[in-house]
């Protein structure tokens, strides 16, 4: 690996991860217009989401010119294809979370419920977790680091779970809060695909690292979306 090579793929790397903690920031704001039914802080991630789609299309834009300039070997090459790959999914991971701040605006009168309203928030809270390790094990390297992230997909799995019982709970001890409870499940579910994309990215850093295509959570309960 030459030095301007190496020089122009650390300043791709840097670009990436200020684009991960924007979506991290993205998730996070979607999750909180949400439980506090805040339609105008809704509105304003949603208008806003554009600019997670542009840093991808600048990033691509990057790393194409890297690759036509400097005609990278094979393990130089996948570290640019790793990138763009991940990039996508991040962008994905964006579109979840102004899903999610699209269902804030769409409804109305929600009726609350405290306890299922926290269990969402803890569980975007897990997500968070989880992005920001991938986003170390990308930059390191970090095939230990990868693993767990994948691993911390099953608890995301089960606090998926935990949330739908409480809501059909809710639903059956009082069928008016069904509305409200199809909002919840759309919400909790996205965050579920989040999780799912998050261990993408731990995929594609192991695909960076041995130039395989592998599934590291076996256990995945929901089909990745």
């Amino acid at each position: 690996m030459n030095n301007i090579f190496t020089t122009e793929l650390k300043k791709l790397y840097n670009v990436f991860t200020e684009m991960g903690n924007a979506v991290s920031d993205q998730i996070k704001q979607a999750t909180e217009s949400y439980v506090n039914h805040d339609k105008a802080a809704a509105q304003a991630l949603v208008q806003q989401d554009q600019s997670i789609n542009s840093n991808e299309v600048d990033l691509e834009k990057q790393a194409l010119t890297l690759m036509t300039l400097q005609q990278p070997v094979a393990d130089d090459f996948r570290n640019v294809i790793t990138i763009l790959k991940a990039s996508s999914d991040l962008e994905r991971i964006g579109d979840h979370a102004t899903g999610i701040a699209l269902e804030t605006i769409r409804v109305k009168g929600l009726q609350r419920n405290d306890d299922v309203e926290a269990k969402i928030a803890s569980l975007t809270k897990t997500i968070r977790g989880m992005l920001t390790e991938a986003l170390t094990a990308l930059q390191a390297i970090n095939m230990e680091q990868a693993q767990t992230v994948a691993e911390q997909d099953q608890e995301v799995d089960a606090q998926f779970d935990e949330i739908r019982r409480t809501i059909t709970a809710a639903i059956q001890d009082d069928p008016a809060v069904a509305e409200a409870g199809a909002s919840y499940l759309m919400v909790t579910k996205l965050l579920e695909r989040i999780g799912d994309r998050i261990v993408n990215l731990a995929e594609e850093m192991v695909y960076n690292q041995t130039g395989e295509i592998v599934e590291l959570n076996q256990g995945r309960l929901h089909p990745n979306n």
